[in-house]
């Protein structure tokens, strides 16, 4: 199949990039670079640093390559910016999104798979947490996330548009040759590993007294290269898709913020201090993905989602890439 990947220089995207160069697909990028990085794509791919917004060029794009179908994961994604600066994620993740849709459409591309978050579902109301929950985003980012799905939901009735949306939980682990690199960094795994790499003084732990077995916020945690290949189940579920689907990525078991913390210490060999600090506002003691529909539909299950092998891969990348993709 000819893909086209947007954001396809960012972490998930560069992995699944790669996933689908190796199975034997033909891959084209799209990234504006906002937070994407050059070096996170091989040389040997067609790069178009173009924003999604420009909706003739990614349309010529779509057209000059033959692209069967898109896998959609340009958007911005910083939920406390995302508060201080909606503007800028409806603008970018909704306005984004409703370009790369017209340009599918003036093209004849009706396939997209499409990069969802379990920000959409707001505060649990139930843990595991199905695909049925309410959605309810506390935030602007789960807020366009979700538009942004009920937007394709519109098109798929209107004008036969294939899609899945694949809720992710929270990303992580390497490959190799991939790995995290965010400015600024907010995710826990990789700003603990900073602390071992000396680029950091200490880890914060926010709230120590929540209603876990260890008083610290439980997530659920999944590998880059899962959610790669949870992209490539998808492209072929929508060859004989008759319906939209929406399905759950996680892990469905989840670690404390101890737990990472720990399993971080245990890998790097480093003491890495903790500072405990008050709660964050809106942090739920739990997110935990019910990933039935995902097993059920596609065939999906995690393979490298253990604690220590996302420890593991995570330290190796960060250790070899200190200073992530810069030179």
């Amino acid at each position: 199949m000819n893909i086209l990947v947007t954001g396809g220089a960012g972490y998930i995207g560069s992995v699944t990039v790669d996933a689908l160069r190796e199975r034997g697909d033909f891959v084209v990028v799209v990234d504006n670079l906002a937070t994407g990085h050059r070096d996170a794509v091989d040389h040997d791919v067609p790069f178009f640093p173009t924003d999604l917004r420009q909706t003739a060029e990614i349309e010529q794009i779509l057209r000059a390559h033959r692209i069967d179908a898109v896998i959609h994961f340009a958007a911005s994604s910083l939920v406390g910016e995302s508060v201080s600066n909606p503007a800028k994620y409806f603008d970018n993740n909704v306005g984004g999104t409703m370009s790369l849709l017209t340009a599918m459409r003036e093209a004849g591309v009706a396939k997209i798979v499409f990069s969802s978050t379990a920000a959409t579902y707001g505060e649990p109301q139930q843990i595991p947490i199905p695909e049925a929950h309410p959605t309810a985003p506390a935030n602007p980012y789960g807020m366009t996330k979700l538009m942004m799905e009920q937007i394709m939901h519109t098109y798929a009735a209107a004008y036969g548009l294939k899609f899945a949306a694949l809720r992710y939980f929270n990303a992580c682990g390497a490959t190799p040759s991939r790995g995290e690199h965010h400015d600024p960094e907010s995710h826990l795994i990789p700003l603990v590993l900073f602390v071992a790499l000396g680029k950091r003084p200490s880890i914060s732990v926010f709230g120590n007294d929540y209603d876990t077995p260890d008083g610290t916020c439980i997530r659920d945690y999944v590998h880059v290269s899962d959610l790669a290949r949870a992209h490539l189940s998808a492209l072929g579920h929508l060859e004989t898709a008759s319906q939209p689907l929406v399905c759950n990525l996680g892990n469905g078991t989840g670690y404390s913020v101890k737990q990472v913390i720990d399993m971080c210490r245990e890998v790097t060999e480093f003491a890495i201090p903790i500072v405990h600090a008050p709660r964050r506002a809106g942090d739920p003691s739990r997110l935990v993905a019910d990933c039935t529909l995902a097993r059920e539909i596609l065939g999906w299950k995690t393979e490298r989602s253990g604690l220590r092998e996302i420890i593991i891969d995570a330290w190796s990348w960060h250790a070899a890439h200190p200073n992530g993709y810069g030179r």
